[in-house]
Parts: structure tokens; sequence; C-alpha cells
């Protein structure tokens, strides 16, 4: 029996989904194979990964599943292959997650649920997003993408980085340094952080950064490293932030007796601003499976210094 050249494992939240759809594509010199270590490709969720990394003995590349690969950049774990993410399509996502909570909360769609249930008809004075100011923290894929969707309903979107220097075909206004970042933030009624996890995103938004905000709403769908989360709550306090929309943080699930439970000005949401769609995410590995056999350059590779 000749063995295939490339055999793939699979270690998802879905693996009966990702094989239906890798049935159906049919991709050559390609076998799945249960046991990881016979595998030489894993398409995989990292923190599932992560427990039996070791066990794939003859690994070459990992394709994620997610955008964000921070459970296998652990300095413990070894990093002896090729690692690629995927990107492209959560923009989008992170478009209706923002947008969907930013109008709701000018438009007060919360309070008429509740004077639904008390027959109580009272309108109230609501502001429309036109005009605002949106600082977006990352002005990669999903920041771009983001800006072009807020732009289209009116809001002026001003990108923050590490360069100051905006991307190509970029729709932000104006791009900041991010040591210029309190600068935008002056300015600001929406915040939003999409940075990744690195060394230099660590506790980024302090009590500094917020005290430049005046009562913005703010939202993480970044990582929750980058936010300090005793400077968020005495900005809360404060006045500096009106409202908090958190959907990702340092430890997942947050612990019961986490203060965002019970506050008012928070919106806790479990990691779901963006998902990864087997669909989606198949299309991507598909593309880069046959880059790896064609001996071409993989897409979304990740440096394991950089962290992205």
């Amino acid at each position: 029996m000749t063995v295939s050249s490339h055999r793939l494992a699979l270690v998802t939240e879905d693996n009966e989904r990702y094989l239906a759809l890798l049935n159906n594509l049919q991709l050559p010199e390609l076998e799945v194979v249960d046991n990881l270590a016979d595998a030489t490709i894993v398409l995989a969720a990292p923190p599932q990964l992560v427990p039996s990394l070791d066990h794939a003995s003859q690994l070459e590349w990992v394709q994620s599943t997610y955008a964000g690969v921070d459970a296998l950049l652990n300095e413990a774990l070894r990093k002896d292959y090729k690692l690629t993410n995927v990107k492209g399509m959560f923009g989008p996502l992170i478009s209706e997650y923002v947008l969907g909570y930013a109008i709701s909360h000018y438009r007060h769609f919360n309070l008429y649920h509740s004077q639904q249930r008390n027959q109580d008809w009272q309108p109230h004075p609501y502001q429309s997003l036109s005009g605002k100011l949106i600082v977006i923290f990352g002005t990669g894929a999903i920041g771009n993408s983001l800006a072009n969707s807020v732009k289209a309903l009116g809001l002026v979107p001003i990108g923050v980085n590490r360069t100051g220097i905006p991307p190509k075909q970029s729709a932000f206004e104006a791009t900041y340094h991010v040591h210029e970042a309190k600068l935008a933030l002056s300015k600001a009624d929406i915040v939003v952080n999409t940075l990744p996890n690195t060394p230099e995103t660590v506790g980024l938004f302090d009590k500094p950064l917020f005290e430049a905000c005046h009562r913005v709403l703010f939202f993480n769908v970044g990582r929750g490293h980058a936010v300090d989360s005793g400077a968020l709550l005495s900005a809360l306090e404060a006045g500096n932030v009106e409202h908090a929309f958190l959907d990702v943080f340092i430890d997942e699930p947050i612990s019961q007796e986490c203060p965002y439970w019970h506050n008012p000005q928070v919106t806790v949401t479990p990691h779901i601003a963006a998902i990864s769609l087997p669909e989606q995410v198949i299309e991507v590995f598909a593309e880069n499976y046959q880059r790896w056999i064609d001996g071409y350059q993989l897409k979304f590779l990740i440096d394991f210094e950089k962290g992205y």
C-alpha cells in the first residue's frame, strides 16, 4: 500500500465538519490520519493542540483554525515546525460586534426592551453614530475592515499602530504611532483594541492611556493581556470610559469572582466576537496546502519571535 506523502491530523472543536469539508475538496496526495504521531500536517485549534503537541513526532506544519495562536507561542513549547493562522475572515464579524453594540448603546435598545416588559411608553433622546470618532488600535486586516465598515455609517476611523504609517489602501482618516495614542484618544467617542498578544501590547491600556479618554465606549476584541483590569475599572468609575464591551480576557473563562460580571458599565461576552467558521478556514487551508505541495511560501506564516 502506498503511503501518502502528506498526512493530516485534525485537532479541532468540530473534526467531523472539517473531515466532511476535506472529503468534498479531495486535495491531492493528502491522507487524513487519526494518530497524531503519523501526521506531517495538523489542522488545529491551538489550545486543543498544546497538550499533545509533542506527540506529533513527524510534524512539519500546523495550520491554526484561529487568528490567535498565543497558546502555541509559550516559551516551553517546541517551535520546530511552520505555523500559519487564518486571516481575512474576521473583519466583517468584528465589525458586526462593534457596530451592533455601539448602535444598541446610543439608541437605548436595551432600555426600550426593559420598558416594553413594563408597558412603559417613554421615548429617550439618542445619538447617531454619524460623525463620531472611532480610534482603532491595530491597522491590520481586522482593523482596516472595521475602518471600512464604520466609515460607511459616517464614523471617522483613526488608526493606531507601532509605526504611525497607514497601511496601503487604508480606510483610516489618520494613523498615529502608538506612542502618540493619547492625542487620538483625546477626541475619541469609541475605542477598539484589535491588537495581537505581543510583549509590546501587554498592559498597553493602562491608567495614563485611559485618563486620556472622555466618556468613550471601549471595546476589547484583541487580547485580554492588553488591558490593565484595575486601570479599566478605575476609568469606568471616573467616567473616562462610559461602557466597556469585553470579549477577550487574560484567563478564560473569567472567574465567578471577577468584578466585571456585576458591573453595570461592563458587557462580558465569551470570546464570540468573531469565531472561526469551518467553511472559511478550510478555504485558507486548501490554498496553503497547494502552496505547500508546490513548494511556495505559505500564507499567514507566523514569526515565533514576533508572535504574529
